[in-house]
């Protein structure tokens, strides 16, 4: 009887295990960095594929580290952008700068006006990125933020107007802009005269309560309380501030635009 070898052949297909690092943001006219690990079975580097906006990145990335060239992309200055790099799982690349993705403060000012009432208005120019504008009022010798306006972020010339409280007397406000490097961006300072009558608060002795008053009639004003070691206790807008909850002694408290000492009983 003739025997009949059956020779079986196994093959291993080795299957790689992918991950996905994606990041997003606008074109601010710089490109990415990308360091690229050792795969960690040490055949290769980590990354295999950059897709941006849905199209594969030309050139190689086998290397320790590499660049993401935008211009290759025909990407316009303030386009949004989406962008994938394929992996290895067990590694993983690292975007060295991905802080050149998110808006930067390039505003200018064309035009800022403040009526008599309050009303701000003010025109820019140059936005590449949607960051909020924060309206700063000059009181109680501060920069105090009394407002926000989202910016549109395009490179239009864009208009926004704010309502503002103005306080007794001349009034000072700017525009200012914070980007992701921290650093304030103000506008120039406008100052304007507001017909709002000066506010006094009372009692001079405080047991449970301020009131805030002008031409003998209750007012709302903002105001802020500070304890003897400048530690801000109260804050808001109101005709009245309840001050039962206060321990007896020394505080300093802001409205209208000065500053006064008063007991609390």
């Amino acid at each position: 009887m003739k025997k009949i070898s059956l020779i079986i052949s196994i093959f291993f297909v080795n299957v790689v295990a992918m991950a996905n690092l994606s990041v997003e943001g606008r074109y601010q006219g710089k490109n990415l960095y990308v360091q690229n690990p050792i795969d960690d079975e040490g055949f290769g580097y980590c990354a295999t594929k950059v897709v941006v906006n849905g199209d594969i990145m030309p050139g190689a990335i086998g290397a320790g580290a590499f660049e993401i060239d935008f211009s290759l992309f025909n990407i316009e200055l303030g386009e949004p952008v989406f962008i994938v790099i394929e992996h290895n799982e067990g590694c993983q690349p690292k975007i060295l700068n991905p802080e050149v993705l998110l808006p930067s403060s390039t505003y200018n000012i064309v035009n800022i006006t403040v009526s008599n009432a309050g009303k701000l208005a003010f025109t820019t120019k140059g936005e590449q990125g949607k960051l909020p504008f924060f309206i700063e009022q000059y009181k109680w010798n501060k920069w105090c933020v009394v407002g926000e306006v989202l910016g549109k972020g395009n490179g239009q010339q864009n208009s926004y107007d704010f309502v503002l409280t103005p306080h007794s007397g001349e009034n000072t406000v700017r525009i200012v802009q914070v980007d992701h490097s921290g650093i304030k961006r103000p506008s120039k300072q406008v100052k304007f005269s507001a017909k709002s009558p000066v506010v006094k608060k009372t009692p001079a002795k405080v047991k449970n309560e301020i009131k805030f008053i002008a031409n003998d009639v209750s007012i709302e004003t903002g105001y802020e309380i500070y304890d003897a070691y400048g530690n801000l206790v109260k804050e808001g807008v109101g005709s009245s501030v309840d001050c039962s909850n206060l321990l007896r002694g020394v505080y300093y408290i802001n409205f209208d635009n000065v500053t006064e000492k008063f007991i609390k009983n």
